[in-house]
Order: structure tokens, then C-alpha cells, then sequence
């Protein structure tokens, strides 16, 4: 259910996202709140009820998590724009470069510095 359901609704339009650290923790953390809420809660011997563990979910999930996904779709998304004929759209924006000069201080992260990390 999560994965023909849930998880394309988040990741929509996810190839052209710059993937930050605190947009990474968000979707981990709403990942793993929905695999719990879907498998519930684990029936202990003594009869006492507990929620899974992260190492559970993993295992449940075959360590197929959000972001690993993310990054797949976004490989694709750059084979497809590399294999576009030169004179489409979206290969004329992607290959752009602007005459402006970058501000001064740390560069911000690009998709294309996301993807070939």
C-alpha cells in the first residue's frame, strides 16, 4: 500500500528537487511514522504491545527507504535529459548557463551537484 500509494504522492516531481539534509531527515521521518502506523504495533511473549524499530522497518521494507528512491528517479530523469534531441525544451534549459555572476559566500546546492554526488 505504502508504495503504490503513499510514496508517489510525496515523491511527486521528485528528479528535480536539490536534495538538503533537513529536507532528508523530514522525509525519513514521515516515511518511517507511515511504515509504522501500516504494520502497527509487535505482540511481545509477555503480552505487552511495542512499536517497531527502525532496524524492523528496514527489514519489513527490504532497506528500500524514501531517499534511496528519490535518488534512482533522479538518475533516470538525467539519462532521459541527456538522450533529448538538443533542440528541445528541456535540454536548452538544462544546458542554460546565466551571464549573472554567483553572490558572494557559499554556493547553494544545484540539482546537477546533487546528482553527481
Amino acid at each position: 500500500m505504502y508504495q503504490t500509494l503513499v510514496r508517489p504522492v510525496v515523491t511527486c516531481a521528485c528528479e528535480t528537487w536539490a536534495l538538503k539534509e533537513n529536507i532528508k531527515s523530514k522525509l525519513k521521518v514521515f516515511e518511517r511514522k507511515v511504515l509504522r502506523r501500516i504494520y502497527g504495533p509487535t505482540k511481545e511473549i509477555d503480552g505487552t504491545w511495542r512499536m517497531k524499530s527502525n532496524e524492523e522497518l528496514n527489514r519489513l521494507t527490504g532497506n528500500k527507504n524514501i531517499i534511496n528512491y528519490i535518488k534512482a528517479q533522479r538518475l533516470a530523469w538525467f539519462g532521459h535529459v541527456h538522450r533529448m534531441a538538443d533542440d528541445s525544451m528541456v535540454k536548452r534549459v538544462y544546458e542554460w548557463s546565466p551571464a549573472l555572476t554567483r553572490s558572494v559566500g557559499r554556493p547553494k546546492n544545484r540539482w546537477e551537484d546533487d546528482v553527481e554526488k
